[in-house]
């Protein structure tokens, strides 16, 4: 199936455009929180570039060997691609050069993906409070929001997202992503963890492009009844939407739990669908076509299986015919047979008793 040659491929070497790029100036050093388990890229200009980093939980080792961490890779270009990031990989990411000079530093703040707080305005569901923590001081945790992405559908009522991470302030100081204030320390809190927020959008089209669209035709598991379909190239840092039979699937949907035959995966930013019946459905990146799935039951594959049969082979309908015609045959036969033998049987019936009193009467006489 195209489902498994697409994962196959994307475990197998990054896919252009399907991780999320942060860049930083040279020589600089840059803060970013981010979320776990969505594939990024740390830029690094530089020739025979050389990564060195520290996991905070692990007390500041340092690693110089990204090769040593299974969802690491330096690219040919000085990039290092961090496939599916923990959040016990948030610490310092310091890119250096041949002569082992800094070119620059990261500190990553990979936020758990799995405790994001989800709310819809349209719903009047609220964002998380502010709240203050007590470290030594008076520390405000808030959420920082990064601006909306753009509208995921055009010319029609769409949805747009934004995200929002966990900070800490302390007073006089630059706020900070909360693990990387808090390094080490063992604390956590119902408030301290990252946000997504949405919102209805209409905004109107532009001259689009559908290009590179997969297409996809496969049977649901026997199991479950159920797939997950994933949108090319998809990221919980773009637009995308999801729509079935041209139906849209919306978050204000799942929200309210209008949608139950469908589950738009979270954790990715809706990149992933859950299905448990037959449609054709389609995903949008950044308002274009991007891919389409048509998964059907096991009634509806052999129902069209059988169908293609009978188009792909012209004298099937013939060769049935005569095979009926040659059975019809043979039940004209058997039935001429039995008719016969019937007829055979009553006559025997009616002459076998005179010949049996003819028998008594000869043995009377002698």
């Amino acid at each position: 199936m195209l489902t498994s040659l697409w994962l196959l491929l994307s475990l197998a070497v990054p896919v252009q455009g399907s991780y999320f790029s942060v860049s930083c100036p040279s020589r600089r050093h840059c803060q970013r929180a981010l979320l776990s388990n969505n594939d990024i890229m740390l830029h690094c200009n530089t020739s025979g570039a050389q990564w060195h980093f520290i996991f905070l939980q692990n007390k500041a080792i340092w690693v110089y060997n990204p090769a040593s961490t299974s969802n690491m890779e330096t690219m040919p270009d000085g990039s290092l691609l961090i496939r599916n990031p923990l959040s016990s990989q948030t610490g310092f990411y310091s890119c250096r050069d041949q002569e082992g000079r800094k070119v620059v530093q990261y500190d990553i703040d990979f936020q758990d993906v799995e405790t994001m707080h989800i709310t819809h305005k349209d719903l009047g569901q609220k964002p998380l409070q502010n709240e203050t923590l007590s470290l030594g001081g008076k520390e405000l945790v808030f959420t920082h929001w990064e601006p909306w992405q753009d509208c995921n559908r055009c010319g029609k009522p769409g949805e747009r997202k934004r995200l929002g991470f966990c900070y800490i302030e302390e007073s006089l100081e630059k706020p900070m992503p909360c693990w990387l204030y808090l390094g080490d320390m063992k604390l956590w809190s119902h408030r301290m963890r990252p946000e997504m927020q949405v919102e209805t959008c209409h905004v109107p089209c532009t001259s689009l492009s559908e290009e590179h669209v997969t297409f996809d035709d496969f049977e649901l598991s026997e199991n479950s009844e159920s797939a997950w379909l994933t949108c090319p190239l998809g990221s919980i840092y773009r637009p995308i939407t999801w729509e079935a039979n041209s139906i849209p699937l919306t978050w204000k949907g799942q929200l309210s739990g209008q949608d139950v035959n469908t589950v738009l995966d979270a954790s990715n930013g809706g990149s992933r669908l859950q299905v448990f019946q037959g449609a054709i459905y389609e995903c949008f990146l950044q308002q274009e076509l991007t891919a389409r799935f048509n998964p059907r039951s096991k009634l509806d594959v052999l129902a069209s299986l059988n169908t293609e049969d009978l188009q792909q082979q012209p004298g099937v309908e013939e060769a049935w015919k005569g095979k009926a015609d040659s059975v019809l045959k043979g039940l004209k036969l058997m039935l001429l047979l039995g008719t016969g033998l019937g007829l055979l049987g009553v006559l025997f019936k009616l002459f076998h008793p005179s010949w049996g009193r003819r028998r008594d009467q000869l043995l009377v006489v002698k």
